[in-house]
C-alpha cells in the first residue's frame, strides 16, 4: 500500500531574500504550503562563518509561510526543515529546492517499483564543547534512523542522500565553554565548521552501517578514510542542533519521482555524474541514444572539497594553498562547472567542505528525477 506522495520543485530566487517565486507557485495552487516538508537552498553569500545570506533566507522564507501555518515565524522550523547551503561560486545559480509530501490515496494507479520518500528529524540541541565530538556524531545517528522511519524506508541501501544543517562555533559560544569548565574542540570558529560538518557525517555513516570499527574523539578529521556516500554536511551560525533530512526511494512512496546517487573520487570525476544520471534513467553522456521522454531532471545535490594532499590525479592544485580566497569556494566553483557542464543546467545544490562525505578530494553526487508517462519508459 503505498501511503505518502512527495513532490519536488526547484525554484530560481533573484537574492536570498527573494520568496516571489514560491509565492507565485502558491498562489497558483502549485504548492499548497501546508505539505511543504522541506526547502534546501544555494545562496550567494561567502559560505564562511559569517555568511549571514543564510539566516536571512530562512527569515524570508519563515515570514512567508507563517501565515500559511497558522504560526508565528519562529515556529516554522519545527514544521519545516530548512537547509540553506551558501556559496554560489562560477556558475553555480541561487535557487531552492521545495520538497513537499502528503497522502496518496488517488495516487496507486500504474506506479510500480520503489518511488522517492523524504524524512526528517533533529537532534537536541548541542553544548558548545559538544560540536565535532562523540556526543554530536551519537546523536546524529539516531536522528538518521529517526528520519529513515519517517521516510518508512528500511534499507539502508534505498538512502541516496542525507542532508544535515548543522551549528559551528564562535567567540561567544566558545567563551560559553570555556567559562564553564569545558574545552571546545577548537578555538577557531572557521575551523568548527569542518569539525561539525565532519562528526555529523559519521553519525551518518554509523547510522547507515557504512563503517565497521567503533567511532570516537579521535577519528574526526584524522580517518578520512572512514566516511559516508550519502552524506551531505552544511554548517551554519544560525542553530545549535541537526537537522536531518534523508532521501531515498521505497516502495510506500506514490511520488513521480526517483533518487539516485554515486561517488565522486575527486573534484573532476565526471563518470561518477554521468553514473548519478544513469542511475535514474537520464542519459546523457551517448548521442546515439535520443533523449530520454519519460524522464526529466529536477536537480543534482553533490559535495565538493579541496584534495587534502594537495593534488588531482597527480597534478598539484594551491586550493589550500590560496590565501585569498578558501578552498571549499574554489571546490564549489569547480565541481560546480563540472556538474552544470554535464547535466546542462546551472541551477545545482553543490555544498563545500565534504569531511567525511565520500573519500577524501571526493564526495557524493545525488540526482532526482521525474517520472512521466506514468513513470513508464
Amino acid at each position: 500500500m503505498r501511503t505518502k506522495s512527495v513532490d519536488v520543485v526547484r525554484i530560481s530566487t533573484k537574492g536570498p531574500g527573494d520568496v516571489s517565486g514560491l509565492l507565485s507557485l502558491i498562489e497558483q495552487g502549485r504548492i499548497d504550503p501546508k505539505s511543504i516538508v522541506a526547502i534546501l537552498g544555494k545562496t550567494e553569500g561567502n559560505g564562511g562563518v559569517n555568511d549571514f545570506t543564510r539566516e536571512f533566507a530562512v527569515s524570508a522564507l519563515r515570514t512567508t509561510l507563517a501565515p500559511y501555518l497558522d504560526l508565528p515565524p519562529h515556529r516554522v522550523e519545527q514544521r519545516i526543515a530548512f537547509v540553506m547551503s551558501g556559496g554560489t561560486e562560477g556558475v553555480l545559480s541561487p535557487h531552492i529546492t521545495v520538497f513537499t509530501r502528503d497522502g496518496a490515496a488517488n495516487h496507486d494507479s500504474g506506479i510500480s517499483g520503489k518511488r522517492l520518500s523524504i524524512g526528517m528529524a533533529q537532534t537536541r540541541d548541542f553544548l558548545p564543547e559538544e560540536i565535532g565530538r562523540d556526543v554530536q556524531i551519537r546523536e546524529t545517528a539516531r536522528a538518521v534512523a529517526a528520519a529513515m522511519a519517517d521516510a518508512g524506508i528500511v534499507d539502508p541501501q534505498d538512502v541516496h542522500f542525507v542532508q544535515i544543517k548543522c551549528p559551528l562555533l564562535t567567540s561567544d559560544r566558545i567563551e560559553a565553554a570555556v567559562a564553564r569548565g569545558h574545552e571546545p574542540v577548537t578555538n577557531s570558529a572557521y575551523g568548527s565548521m569542518a569539525y561539525s560538518r565532519g562528526a555529523s557525517a559519521l553519525g551518518v555513516a554509523v547510522a547507515l552501517g557504512e563503517v565497521e570499527s567503533e567511532i570516537d574523539d579521535e577519528h574526526v578529521l584524522r580517518r578520512f578514510d572512514l566516511f559516508s556516500s550519502v552524506a551531505s554536511t552544511s554548517a551554519g551560525i544560525e542553530l545549535m542542533h541537526n537537522v536531518v533530512i534523508v532521501l531515498g526511494n521505497t516502495t510506500s512512496s506514490a511520488a513521480p519521482f526517483e533518487i539516485g546517487h554515486a561517488v565522486m573520487n575527486d573534484a573532476i570525476d565526471s563518470t561518477a555524474v554521468i553514473d548519478a544520471l544513469k542511475s535514474v534513467g537520464l542519459h546523457i553522456d551517448d548521442a546515439s541514444k535520443p533523449p530520454t521522454a519519460s524522464r526529466q531532471l529536477v536537480n543534482i545535490f553533490a559535495k565538493a572539497e579541496a584534495a587534502p594532499n594537495g593534488s588531482i590525479r597527480g597534478f598539484r592544485h594551491i586550493m589550500l594553498e590560496d590565501t585569498d580566497i578558501s578552498s571549499t569556494r574554489h571546490a564549489r566553483a569547480a565541481v560546480g562547472g563540472l556538474i552544470s557542464g554535464l547535466s546542462g543546467t546551472s541551477a545545482v545544490y553543490v555544498s563545500g567542505g565534504a569531511e567525511h562525505q565520500g573519500p577524501p578530494g571526493g564526495g557524493p553526487v545525488a540526482v532526482i528525477a521525474r517520472l512521466l508517462a506514468n513513470g513508464s519508459d
